[in-house]
C-alpha cells in the first residue's frame, strides 16, 4: 500500500508540476513586451495562499505520511512567487506592485494566525481536521475557478477559450489526487480533489459537446494562447 501509494503521489506530482507551470506563455509575452497588459495577479496570489495552506497540512505535525503533499506545494509556491516578482517587475504601476505587496503580506499574516490556532489550540488529531477543512475550502475555490471559461464556452458555442490539454491535465490532476486519497484514506484530500474530478469531468464534457456540435471560431475571432490562471493545485492542486 505505502509503494502503491508513494507511486500514485509521485505522478501527481508532475501533473500538478505541470498544472504549475501553464500559466508560462503568459510571462514570456509579459517580459518580452515589457507590460502586465491586462492580466492580473490575483489567481497566482490565490495559489500562493493555497500553497501555504496545503504544505501545513503536509506536515508531520498536522498529518503523518504526507511528504508528497509538501513538496509539490513547496515547489508550486515558488513558481507563483516567481510569477508575481516578474508581474511586479513589469507592472509599470507603483498602485499594482504595492497591491500585490500588501495581499502577499496579509496572506502571511493570515497563514501565521492558522498556525498559530492549529498548533496551540488543537491536539494532533483534531488539527489535520481544522487545517484539513481550511485547505478544501480554498482547494475547492481553486477547482472551480473555470466555472467563468464554462459560461464563456455556452455563451458563445466555442471552445477556443478552453485549452484542451489543459482541461485533461486538471481532470487528470484530481483523479491522481484522488487515488492518492483512497489508497490510504484521506478525506481532506477525497473531498476537494474528488469534486475537481468532477469538474473536470464536465468540463471534458463541454469541450467534447461544443468541439463536434458548436462553433469552430467565435465572432471575436481572437483565440487568447496565453493562461491567465493557475489552476492546480495539487492539493492545490492537491
Amino acid at each position: 500500500m505505502g509503494l502503491a501509494r508513494n507511486i500514485v503521489g509521485i505522478i501527481g506530482n508532475v501533473i500538478s508540476f505541470g498544472l504549475f507551470l501553464s500559466p508560462v506563455p503568459t510571462f514570456i509575452r509579459i517580459i518580452k513586451n515589457k507590460a502586465v497588459e491586462g492580466f492580473q495577479p490575483y489567481p497566482y496570489l490565490c495559489t500562493v495562499l493555497n500553497c501555504l495552506f496545503w504544505m501545513f497540512y503536509g506536515l508531520p505535525v498536522v498529518k503523518e505520511d504526507n511528504i508528497l503533499v509538501l513538496t509539490i506545494n513547496s515547489v508550486g509556491l515558488v513558481i507563483e512567487l516567481i510569477y508575481l516578482t516578474i508581474y511586479v517587475i513589469y507592472a509599470n504601476d507603483n498602485k499594482k506592485r504595492a497591491r500585490v505587496f500588501y495581499i502577499l503580506l496579509a496572506e502571511a499574516v493570515f497563514t501565521v494566525v492558522i498556525v498559530v490556532i492549529g498548533m496551540l489550540a488543537f491536539d494532533f488529531k483534531n488539527r489535520s481536521l481544522f487545517v484539513g477543512v481550511i485547505c478544501d475550502v480554498f482547494n475547492i475555490i481553486m477547482y472551480a475557478s473555470p466555472l467563468a471559461i464554462w459560461k464563456k464556452v455556452i455563451t458563445t458555442k466555442s471552445v477556443e477559450y478552453m485549452p484542451f490539454w489543459l482541461s485533461v491535465a486538471n481532470f487528470a490532476n484530481g483523479v491522481i489526487w484522488t487515488t492518492f486519497g483512497l489508497i490510504k484514506i484521506d478525506v481532506f484530500i477525497l473531498i476537494s480533489n474528488g469534486l475537481g474530478s468532477i469538474f473536470g469531468a464536465i468540463q471534458l464534457g463541454l469541450y467534447g459537446y461544443y468541439f463536434f456540435f458548436g462553433k469552430r471560431t467565435t465572432e471575436e475571432g481572437k483565440k487568447p494562447s496565453e493562461v491567465q490562471l493557475s489552476n492546480h493545485t495539487p492539493t492545490e492542486t492537491v
